[in-house]
């Protein structure tokens, strides 16, 4: 049985409905669900001209060619592409619960997220700092850790989404541990990768040049390698950020754990564009999403690439396949 994958369209007035649509186009080795507000996704397809033809989700009917499965969750005003409505946010949330009521019952093997808009959700007066730690709350999970991926990289990040005066406090011996010891996890269980080699950045230009620009590299990231190096772990670093995206030292890992968003972000977005995904770890879901925001100045047009989404699409089946949760 091919394993069931829901696609939450995120923001409405985003790229999310159409490249949504653009799914009927391939064929997956898996079932797929889209979650959206039927009649925009209707009212999209036939702005765009896209023939697709969309269906009540139903668990017994077998996939078709041009066919779009859907599961129906209400918009609370009309939406228009590339015009944000905060009055939609809880419609986007609600996408979000509903994809992962069905991924901790069973119904659904793994979830797939289009982009959201973090700041019209906020507008809305709901804290919202993104799908990563919504997720981690709703989940009662006290840390997670975001991965994006493409090609062959394989970048997570030991803090996400925080200001860069806020990074260096962030990074504390027991939040590395327990980042190191996830990533390790789930290279295993979630990538299948038995003894996975970590290349690990340090914070401070050159790593700290031997505490003359910075000792956190010293004081806490060394020590916290050491331990787990000690435990059996395969671990490369503290490694200058500026050099560790070279060739010869990418050979020596599966994936990279660099200190803060865009020191790992940039590297891994100029060689993937267009073709990246994120994967939350530590979940007790699989979830991976793209790589991009809501483009709402593409929203409507037509011309969004679906390819971060089609890549996301096929990692979540294999993780799904690798983890056993085939429906």
């Amino acid at each position: 049985m091919a394993p069931v994958i829901a696609v939450t369209s995120g923001e409405p007035a985003g790229v999310g409905p159409e490249l949504c649509l653009r799914l009927a186009e391939k064929d997956f080795a898996a079932r797929l669900v889209v979650l959206a507000d039927r009649e925009m996704m209707r009212a999209r397809a036939a702005q765009l001209g896209f023939a697709v033809r969309l269906r009540e989700w139903s668990a017994t009917t077998p996939p078709e060619a041009g066919v779009l499965d859907l599961i129906h969750v209400p918009l609370r005003v009309t939406s228009v592409a590339g015009k944000l409505d905060p009055a939609n946010s809880p419609y986007v949330l609600a996408l979000l619960d509903r994809a992962l009521e069905g991924c901790q019952t069973g119904e659904f093997a793994a979830m797939v997220t289009a982009p959201v808009n973090k700041a019209v959700i906020n507008d809305a007066g709901i804290p919202f700092t993104g799908h990563t730690e919504y997720l981690a709350e709703k989940t009662h999970t006290p840390q997670v850790v975001m991965m994006l991926a493409g090609g062959n990289l394989r970048v997570a990040l030991a803090t996400t989404h925080l200001p860069l005066k806020d990074v260096p406090a962030a990074i504390t011996a027991e939040s590395l541990e327990t980042t190191l010891r996830i990533l390790h996890a789930d290279m295993r269980g979630k990538f299948g990768i038995d003894r996975p080699r970590i290349l690990v950045a340090g914070l401070n230009p050159h790593a700290g040049e031997g505490g003359y620009l910075g000792d956190e590299e010293i004081r806490v990231i060394t020590p916290v390698l050491e331990k787990l190096r000690a435990e059996g772990m395969t671990l490369l670093g503290p490694l200058p950020a500026d050099t560790m995206f070279t060739p010869p030292l990418l050979a020596q890992g599966d994936c990279v754990l660099v200190m803060y968003h865009d020191q790992g972000l940039t590297a891994l977005k100029y060689a993937t564009f267009g073709n990246g995904i994120n994967v939350t770890l530590g979940l007790p879901i699989i979830r991976t999403s793209v790589d991009h925001g809501t483009a709402l100045e593409l929203a409507g047009s037509g011309r969004a690439d679906p390819g971060s989404l089609f890549v996301a699409v096929e990692q979540a089946i294999v993780m799904a396949r690798l983890a056993g949760s085939c429906r």
